[in-house]
């Protein structure tokens, strides 16, 4: 019996994919949970699984082919991998001997009365079964007729976006590659205009002094990976650094909905992370109730997924504020876009030693710029400032962190 293999549900908003590549060839064998073929949404890369074993008679999407939520992507037959039988053809269907055509129809009879109206209407006699004597035509049957909608005729449907054309002739088009963009790529694309277009979005900047952070990560590094199995990075403090930050200006933990300003008394923070297939932003749920080796561990766990392809749409999902760290491809200083709805991104960057003045002597001190875009509609420059101090307090100072002030 052949089962037939359809796009899943892809989760909240998203109704179409793109079949990026099949994992089995017609006629290969196939056993229950055999991936199939991978789907490309504009989030996540999916694999469907088989739901019954066979052989893969048929594949009816291609690569590259854009298909909607539950549309038809192949078939598992039984056997050698011979395609299907073509269904069988429906019945033609009977054909109803009670309507009259408008043929004989017309050679009823029209009473004059009814013929004046349907003039006066523009009604044609011919198409209207008269209830007369003798099948004619009368003033009852044009009125009714009158007063009976006309069926509407559908509208056609819009035609597709097109997609913007190529820029023409290119004088070294022999020696470019052109490549479609990914599903993700063009969302993300879409999602960053996005947030250009409609956020009132500025970005405010200050430094903060590494030493005392890069200290305290030194000497209890070794026993922290002992005690709880995962390396303590520098994220778990900018992370718990942000929720003090947070707390103390929830306007920067909040979003525009409509003419409503809405406060979230959850921290779910996005940390952005880059993979071949672009830049995707996990969230790390309820961070504030997370210990440091929590927050390592979360971050860990949806890097490697990240990186693998594996990440759900539960884990993309939402987030209040996003962190950002340019620093690790060696970026100096940049002006990071919100991950819309949010109201705000913390943008991290390179350590690097510099002079600077301490207690009014010059000294050599790592030092890493940070950035700090946000909504000009909901976040005022004082709270945008004040956010970016209270992370530098707490970087140069860890134990503010660990004390909540």
């Amino acid at each position: 019996m052949a089962t037939e293999i359809k796009v899943p549900t892809l989760g909240e908003s998203v109704t179409e994919a793109t079949v990026a590549r099949w994992l089995k060839k017609v006629g290969d064998a196939i056993n229950v949970d055999d991936p199939l073929v991978e789907l490309e949404t504009d989030k996540v890369t999916l694999e469907v699984n088989a739901q019954a074993a066979g052989t893969l008679a048929e594949i009816v999407a291609a690569e590259g082919a854009n298909v909607a939520v539950g549309a038809l992507l192949g078939v598992i037959g039984a056997g050698s991998g011979a395609a299907p039988a073509p269904a069988a053809a429906a019945p033609a269907p009977a054909v109803a001997a009670a309507a009259p055509t408008p043929a004989a129809v017309q050679s009823a009879p029209v009473m004059p009365a009814a013929a004046k109206i349907a003039a006066d209407n523009g009604i044609d006699t011919g198409a209207i079964a008269g209830t007369g004597k003798d099948g004619r035509v009368t003033k009852g049957d044009v009125l009714a007729a009158i007063d009976t909608p006309k069926a509407a005729v559908p509208a056609p449907a819009p035609a597709p976006k097109a997609a913007p054309a190529p820029s023409g002739p290119r004088a070294k088009a022999d020696r470019e590659e052109r490549v479609r963009m990914t599903r993700l790529r063009q969302r993300i694309a879409e999602r960053l205009k996005e947030a250009q277009n409609t956020a009132a979005m500025l970005t405010t900047f200050n430094e903060v002094d590494m030493t005392n952070v890069i200290a305290m990560r030194n000497q209890l590094k070794d026993a922290f990976e002992k005690k709880h199995g995962v390396k303590l990075g520098f994220m778990s403090f900018f992370v718990k650094a942000c929720l003090v930050a947070l707390k103390e200006l929830p306007a920067v933990n909040a979003e525009i909905d409509g003419t409503d300003l809405v406060y979230k008394n959850y921290y779910d923070i996005g940390v952005a992370v880059g993979t071949p297939q672009g830049l995707v932003v996990p969230v790390v749920r309820d961070a504030d109730k997370l210990s440091f080796a929590g927050v390592e561990k979360t971050i860990g766990e949806l890097g490697k997924k990240a990186r693998d392809g594996k990440l759900s749409m539960e884990d993309l999902s939402g987030g209040t504020f996003t962190i950002s760290n340019g620093g690790v491809y060696g970026s100096l200083m940049s002006t990071p876009i919100l991950n819309t709805p949010q109201s705000g991104i913390l943008g991290m960057h390179k350590t690097m030693d510099r002079a600077v003045v301490v207690n009014g002597k010059v000294e050599v001190r790592p030092m890493m710029y940070l950035a700090l875009s946000y909504d000009h509609r909901i976040i005022d420059g004082r709270e945008a400032v004040t956010f970016l101090v209270r992370v530098k307090e707490c970087i140069e100072n860890p134990e503010r962190i660990l004390l909540d002030v």
